[in-house]
C-alpha cells in the first residue's frame, strides 16, 4: 500500500486549510524530557538569574549533507551567504519558494569542506533533499529523525545540551577546568572532557550567555552528569519541556512558520514527494484568525527579521521575488505584552491561568480592524504576564501602541472568516522584538 503524500491529504480534505485547520490544537512541546523538573516558573527564572541545563537531544531532526555538490545545492535552495561560511560555523538557514515565502528555517552547520549538518524542523531538510534528488546532484544524505519518529525507537546519534544564564560561563569553567577558547557567536570550538571529544557551539537563548554542547550519543550520559554535578553548588536547574518552548518569545524567533508550498501548481510534484504524515501535513493551524486561503498564512524572511542574512550575490530559488519585496511594505515583527488582569480574566477565569502556550494565529485589532496576527504566545513569569511574537502592519508597530487580541478558536470552514463569534478581547501593548534587551543589542555582536 502506497504511503499517502501531502498532495493526497490536500486532495482528500478539499484544500490546504481543510487539511491543516484544527481548532484547540494542542501546542507542541519537546518529547522525552520531563514536562517540568522543578516547575516552569523556576526553570524560566534559572536562565535569567542563574544557570540552566536544557536537553535538546530528542526533538531535533538532523540531516547530514555530504558530497562534491553539497554547497551548490544548499546555496541554490537558500538565501544565505555561502561565500563567507567557515568550517565550524553555523547559520540560520533561509530556504524560500519562488514567491519569496519561507519554507521554514533551520540551523545549518558546516562540518567540513563538503559536509554540512542541517538541524531543526524538517521542512527545510525536505526542501533541500528534494531539489538535490531532482537535479541529480552528487551529494548524499543521512537522516536522524526526532525521538518521537525514530523507527524502532533507539537513541539519537547526537546529544545536545545547552548551558545558559548569567552563571553559565562559571559552570563551564568548572567542568572544563578553565575558560573555553574565545569563540565567535554561532561558531564552534572543539572540547574534551576526560578523554571524550565533542564540540561547543557559542549560542544563547532569550539573550543569555551560554553554549550548546554537541557530540556522539555514547558520551551523552557522562557529559550530562558532569554538568549536573558541577552545577549543583551554583543552583543549576534542568529545564523541562514546558519552559523550553518559551525563550523564543523573548528572543524574537518565530518557530515553524507555515511553509509556502501548499498551493503553487509548480510545487505539485514536491507535494506528491512529501509524506502526508510529516511536519508539512500535521503541524496544525488554529486561533481566532481564519482565512480559507493558505497563502494568507505565508510569511517572508523579511517579516521574520532575516533581511540582514539574505545574500543576493548568488542565484537561488526565490531570489527575484526577494529582490522585488526588499523595499515593499510588509508586516513588522513585534512583541505584544498582554494586560495581566485581562489574562487572568479571559484565560484564567479570574485566577492565575498557570502556564499558557499556544502557536495559534489570534487576531490583533485596533479601531481600524484587523492589523496583525500572533505567531507564538507564552507565559513569561519574570515579566509576570503573557507575551506574544506577532506580525503586525507597520503603521501599528510603534512601541507603546495599544491593541486588542481576540482570544478564541474559529471553527474553520463553513463559518464566515469575519463572523463575530463573541470571543473575548485581551488588551495588549506593542513592544520591540526581541523583547529581551541583551538579545536585541549585544547577542550577535561578536558574530
Amino acid at each position: 500500500m502506497a504511503i499517502p503524500s501531502l498532495q493526497d491529504g490536500i486532495d482528500k480534505a478539499g484544500s490546504p486549510i481543510g487539511l491543516l485547520w484544527q481548532p484547540n490544537a494542542e501546542p507542541w512541546t519537546p518529547e522525552v524530557v520531563e514536562r517540568e523538573y522543578v516547575g516552569w516558573r523556576q526553570e524560566q527564572a534559572a536562565w535569567h538569574e542563574g544557570v540552566a541545563l536544557l536537553n535538546l537531544s530528542h526533538h531535533m531532526y538532523d540531516l547530514w549533507i555530504e558530497g562534491p555538490d553539497a554547497t551548490r545545492v544548499l546555496a541554490e535552495c537558500g538565501a544565505n551567504n555561502f561565500e563567507k561560511f567557515a568550517i565550524g560555523q553555523a547559520k540560520q538557514y533561509i530556504p524560500v519558494t519562488r514567491d519569496g515565502k519561507i519554507v521554514t528555517d533551520g540551523i545549518l552547520a558546516r562540518r567540513a569542506e563538503n559536509k554540512y549538518l542541517l538541524s531543526g524542523v524538517p521542512a527545510a531538510q525536505h526542501w533541500v533533499q528534494y531539489h538535490a534528488e531532482k537535479a541529480g546532484y552528487d551529494v548524499g544524505f543521512e537522516t536522524d529523525t526526532s525521538s518521537a519518529f525514530r523507527p524502532g525507537g533507539g537513541d539519537p546519534k547526537l546529544f545536545r545540551y545547552q548551558i545558559q544564564g548569567p552563571l553559565a560561563l562559571e559552570l563551564i569553567e568548572k567542568v572544563f577546568g578553565g575558560p573555553l577558547p574565545e569563540t565567535k557567536f554561532f561558531h564552534s570550538t572543539p572540547v574534551t572532557l576526560d578523554g571524550r571529544s565533542f564540540e561547543a557551539l557559542r549560542h544563547g537563548m532569550a539573550g543569555q550567555a551560554g553554549y550548546e554542547f554537541i557530540g556522539p550519543w555514547e558520551h551523552a550520559a557522562y557529559v550530562h552528569e558532569a554538568f549536573l554535578k558541577a552545577g549543583e553548588p551554583l543552583g543549576l536547574v534542568q529545564v523541562g519541556a514546558l519552559a523550553y518552548t518559551t525563550p523564543s518569545v523573548e528572543s524574537g524567533w518565530i518557530p515553524s512558520p507555515v511553509p509556502g508550498i501548499y498551493a503553487d501548481p509548480e510545487l505539485a510534484e514536491y507535494r506528491a514527494w512529501l509524506p502526508l504524515f510529516g511536519i508539512e501535513g500535521k503541524r496544525p493551524l488554529n486561533g481566532s484568525y481564519f482565512s480559507e486561503d493558505i497563502a494568507d498564512y505565508y510569511v517572508s524572511p523579511y517579516e521574520l527579521g532575516y533581511g540582514k542574512l539574505i545574500h543576493f550575490g548568488h542565484d537561488f530559488h526565490g531570489r527575484d521575488a526577494l529582490l522585488k519585496a526588499k523595499d515593499e511594505p510588509r508586516r513588522t515583527k513585534v512583541t505584544l505584552v498582554f494586560d495581566a488582569d485581562d489574562v487572568r480574566r479571559v484565560v484564567g477565569g479570574g485566577e492565575d491561568p498557570g502556564f499558557v502556550l499556544t502557536y495559534a494565529r489570534h487576531r490583533v485589532e485596533t479601531s481600524a480592524g484587523l492589523v496583525g496576527t500572533t505567531m507564538q504566545t507564552a507565559s513569561i513569569d519574570p515579566v509576570r504576564t503573557v507575551l506574544a511574537q506577532t506580525l503586525i502592519d507597520s503603521a501599528h508597530a510603534e512601541p507603546g501602541t495599544e491593541v486588542t487580541v481576540v482570544w478564541g478558536e474559529h471553527p474553520g470552514l463553513g463559518t464566515d472568516p469575519e463572523a463575530d463569534l463573541g470571543f473575548p478581547r485581551i488588551r495588549a501593548t506593542v513592544q520591540v522584538s526581541p523583547f529581551d534587551r541583551h538579545a536585541r543589542t549585544d547577542y550577535r555582536r561578536n558574530a
